[in-house]
């Protein structure tokens, strides 16, 4: 089948979907969580529109989802002041609570975050084109990390139980809450990438106002009461809108204490710029990426062109750790495109929760004729579209282009694509690979793949300084979620994992006295008559 043919048949009647998937009526969402109850909306809302067309006779009819609150400046700030009001200074009884009882309402919120797997997997799948598979891995990962992180925070504690003995100094530290946070995630992980901020930050004690990502706005909603039931009031308050209304009021406000971003350099740089005292503010940002695929010439052709093909189009090429730029040896470039086309060429398109599909339609309004202008300019360079079909679109849908030979003219050589165009380059020297990594604006994540060790060895060397994450003979990636996932230059600040998040969204305290037995008395009994929630021996099983 060809992909004209293809995308004939892409998007499905309203007949032809599954019942099992189908979403029903458009949900008019007008709740929002402020101080602990769920506040009803009046004002104007934002149309939530699906990457999802349907065929019918009069031609492709985007799907409405529903709508959510397009809520101001003035709605923003009263949910910033409720938590404030829970945070007091750090004084509030969820800064204050022992660690046990945040784990517990953390595990309750989790248990009733289960409860809504089935409607937030589907609401994915409609929202952002993600497929079914990846939609259920998405929401069961997530609650893993939600496991992982009160399991780490359970040992940490224990780490800090003890009191330790330097140079005739009595001292217990421990790790406190840093204030208010704000807390913004990516559409393409909506759920995922988002907890991977919002609940370390919560259960480290730190209050919180999450707005959700422009897109995969729908899914928080059956999560709403759970917030609302888990969490003392204000401890998390949720928020929609304009980020340019809403969130530019919030860090102008020199409120935000913490600033967890997930998306553009320059808007986070934009947004940071707007807190009155920046040298306060303390951020975990996940920004852009251009990560490269080293391909060496002496490499398992078979492996690399596998680990490329997933790395590059997985979600279609959607996600901040996906190879964007593939740099393959002249000796194997001609092998390594048959075999690569030929992968791409079994990747089935289709809708999301169609079983074995890979291809899906793209959520960004405007991303096609984006990526079409990419592989104009490319074409008007030089390249050539190399794969059967590749940039052929319908709607909100576009069929991978593989580019070749790409130069350093072209835009896509420099450009973020976040989609499903493949740039590949030609190199005999190995230098110009080395030069490409240590000029670029971004620093995330590389792959080489290679069996020869000197060449490996040399580039690990080489790049060891300028990445967060070296993979060799593997596509780039986020987890397994206990490893530190960092970059540099403008791909990132701070450091996240179930670990780092812990101390990301914390700082840490001491308590010291003179080691003396009048002291040591002291201590003693306020830890035996329980009167601090800081000083204490307790033991978290």
């Amino acid at each position: 089948m060809t992909t004209a043919s293809r995308l004939d048949t892409l998007f499905p009647t309203l007949a032809e979907i599954p019942e099992q998937y189908r979403l029903g009526e458009p949900i008019e969402q007008r709740d929002y969580l402020v101080d602990g109850r769920l506040l009803t909306w009046n004002g104007p809302l934002a149309t939530v529109r699906s990457p999802v067309f349907l065929a019918t006779e009069e031609g492709d009819q985007q799907v409405i989802l529903g709508s959510t609150p397009q809520l101001d400046a003035e709605a923003a700030l009263v949910a910033l002041d409720a938590a404030v009001r829970a945070y007091d200074n750090g004084q509030g009884a969820w800064p204050t609570m022992r660690v046990v009882e945040r784990i517990q309402h953390v595990e309750a919120f989790l248990a009733r975050m289960r409860e809504q797997r089935e409607v937030v997997v589907k609401l994915l799948m409609w929202e952002i084109g993600k497929n079914l598979k990846d939609s259920e891995k998405e929401f069961d990962r997530t609650c893993d990390y939600i496991v992982d992180t009160i399991d780490a925070l359970k040992e940490l504690d224990r780490r800090s139980s003890r009191f330790e003995l330097e140079q005739d100094t009595l001292g217990q530290i421990r790790r406190v809450p840093l204030g208010v946070t704000l807390c913004m995630g990516p559409y393409n992980y909506p759920l995922n990438e988002t907890f991977t901020t919002l609940i370390p930050a919560l259960i480290m004690g730190n209050t919180v106002v999450f707005k959700p990502a422009k897109f995969g706005v729908l899914l928080i909603r059956p999560l709403l009461e759970a917030f609302r039931d888990s969490f003392p009031a204000g401890v998390i308050n949720v928020i929609y809108g304009g980020g340019r209304e809403t969130v530019s009021a919030l860090m102008a406000s020199g409120k935000i204490d913490v600033f967890a971003f997930i998306g553009t350099h320059k808007g986070a740089s934009a947004l940071k710029k707007l807190h009155p005292r920046p040298h306060r503010l303390r951020a975990a940002l996940g920004l852009d990426a251009k990560n490269p695929g080293i391909v060496l010439p002496e490499v398992d052709l078979d492996n690399a062109v596998n680990e490329a093909v997933t790395g590059a189009l997985s979600f279609n090429g959607q996600r901040c750790t996906a190879l964007k730029i593939l740099f393959v040896h002249e000796d194997v470039v001609d092998s390594f495109l048959d075999k690569f086309n030929s992968k791409l060429a079994a990747l089935k398109p289709g809708m999301p929760w169609e079983s074995g599909v890979a291809l899906t339609p793209l959520p960004e309004e405007g991303k096609t004729d984006y990526l079409k202008d990419l592989v104009a300019d490319a074409v008007a360079k030089g390249a050539r579209v190399v794969n059967p079909g590749g940039g052929q679109s319908r709607g909100s849908f576009f069929y991978p282009a593989v580019l070749y030979p790409v130069s350093a003219d072209m835009r896509v050589y420099q450009e973020e694509q976040f989609g499903p165009v493949v740039p590949v380059v030609a190199y005999r020297d190995l230098q110009k690979v080395i030069d490409y990594v240590l000029d670029s604006d971004f620093g995330q994540q590389l792959s080489i793949f290679g069996s020869n060790s000197a060449q490996v060895g040399r580039l690990v060397d080489a790049f060891a300084n300028q990445v967060g994450r070296i993979n060799i003979n593997a596509q780039c990636q986020r987890g397994p979620d206990s490893y530190p996932f960092n970059g540099r230059k403008n791909s990132a600040e701070g450091t996240l994992s179930v670990h780092d998040a812990l101390r990301v969204f914390s700082i840490r305290t001491l308590v010291a006295t003179k080691f003396q037995e009048s002291n040591k008395a002291l201590v003693s009994e306020i830890i035996r008559n329980r009167e601090s929630t800081f000083l204490t021996t307790d033991y978290i099983f």
